[in-house]
């Protein structure tokens, strides 16, 4: 027996007020996640008579189906689900490209293969062992690309889908593909933008590259040279000269090197970490000391505190953060002045900040600060030297501990560079750390 008019209108309403609304959440500015749930949570609240409903999207790298929002089940357990290809009714219809409506039996049949991890995952989700007495399955496609399923379930009620639900629904799906579909393009053209980015910066940065290490190279030629002139009798004080300014260049080469194959363990993945217990404030005067040799113009002063505790750390990796960052500050302040560690407690990390009275850098470049190969570039016109890999393998061997760096600045006034490490570990057993 047909709906009368009234029910019929009634039921055009609904529909038009659900995809109203559907459509002025998917026009919200959100990150897809969070807009699919906002979706699904609409259609929780307007979608009669559906109970149970979940996105599922292919995941080509995992290759499964894996539940990207839902509404009806409990999420922290459906979250757990991954379907394969062709598995259940999520993956039939999927393959089959086509919307369909099923009753209890076609329910049964299309899930008869899903594999018992994820039985048990949805049962677990829904609270129940009984199947659906009628659902709504529609791929998620856009022209001839698929990105998943809608599918939509009737548990309890004493109602079924129509086929004028299917109809609509469809619209329902068609609607969600075109987000989906949108955000993909999106971070396609996003990662087209930043390979052509990488590619740029990797470029000026091997010309950059090529440039610095000729620069240490000529010095250390020159004075090796005038050292060997048979001609020139060098005082003593002079050749000692010489050979400072030799060892200095070729302590600038090894850091420019060491920052290049870090680099690369990094970008594959192989960077080890050792831990070991390590005290922080030794460390530091270790570095200190080591750059203050460098430099007559800077005064390198530690602030820490009385007692200091143990940390489980690597020493070798962290006195290359300390030296990469006060290598940074002396740079960037090429008067002069002071450059101050300091260290500070926090009940579960510490932190170190390395500050300099230099140039300072613009807000803008404190962005892409971190980032490989970016070089800030001085309000002054002055060239600061190096490969623009100092602080990303800083970044990186921090972020390894457990820890993350920032970076403060005001130009004119200087920067101060931060980086934390927990102090969790076999170290943190002695509650009050030990005295220097």
């Amino acid at each position: 027996m047909g709906l009368s008019n009234n029910q019929e209108l009634e039921r055009r309403t609904r529909e038009f007020y659900t995809l109203t609304e559907v459509s002025k959440t998917l026009a919200a500015p959100l990150d897809l996640p969070e807009l699919l749930d906002a979706v699904m949570r609409k259609l929780a609240d307007v979608l009669e008579p559906a109970e149970l409903g979940v996105i599922m999207l292919w995941d080509d790298s995992a290759g499964l189906f894996r539940p990207e929002a839902s509404f009806g089940y409990q999420l922290r357990d459906i979250r757990e689900m991954g379907l394969r290809a062709g598995e259940s009714i999520t993956g039939k219809a999927y393959d089959e490209g086509r919307a369909c409506l099923l009753n209890v039996t076609e329910v049964a049949e299309a899930m008869a293969d899903m594999r018992p991890p994820n039985r048990r995952i949805l049962i677990r989700a829904v609270g129940t062992e009984e199947l659906p007495h009628s659902a709504l399955v529609v791929p998620l496609r856009v022209g001839e690309r698929k990105f998943g399923v809608l599918v939509l379930m009737i548990l309890h009620r004493p109602t079924y889908f129509t086929p004028a639900d299917l109809v609509f629904v469809q619209t329902l799906a068609d609607l969600i593909a075109l987000a989906v579909d949108r955000d993909r393009l999106e971070n396609e053209a996003a990662l087209t933008r930043d390979v052509h980015q990488m590619d740029r910066l990797r470029s000026e940065a091997l010309a950059a590259l090529s440039h610095e290490l000729r620069t240490p190279l000529a010095t250390i030629k020159g004075y090796s040279t005038a050292l060997l002139l048979d001609e020139v009798n060098w005082s003593d004080d002079k050749r000692r000269e010489f050979l400072q300014l030799i060892d200095a260049e070729c302590d600038n080469l090894t850091t420019m090197i060491n920052d290049m194959l870090d680099s690369s363990l990094i970008d594959v993945g192989h960077l080890v970490i050792e831990r070991e217990p390590v005290r922080l404030p030794r460390l530091a005067r270790q570095v200190a000391d080591e750059m203050q040799a460098h430099t007559q113009v800077h005064r390198i002063v530690l602030d820490f505190a009385s007692e200091f505790p143990l940390l489980d750390a690597d020493p070798r990796r962290i006195k290359q953060v300390l030296r990469n960052i006060i290598d940074n500050a002396i740079k960037y302040s090429p008067d002069g002045g002071l450059v101050v560690i300091r260290g500070q407690l926090r009940p579960n990390d510490v932190v170190v900040s390395i500050s300099d009275q230099g140039v300072g850098i613009s807000p803008e470049d404190l962005i892409p600060l971190f980032e490989k190969y970016f070089r800030v570039k001085s309000a002054t016109g002055y060239h600061v030297p190096g490969t623009g890999l100092g602080l990303p393998v800083a970044r990186a061997m921090v972020e390894a501990h457990g820890g993350r760096i920032w970076a403060e600045s005001k130009v004119g006034q200087g920067t101060t560079l931060y980086f934390s490490l927990p102090r969790a570990g076999l170290s943190a057993d002695d509650a009050h750390g030990l005295t220097l």
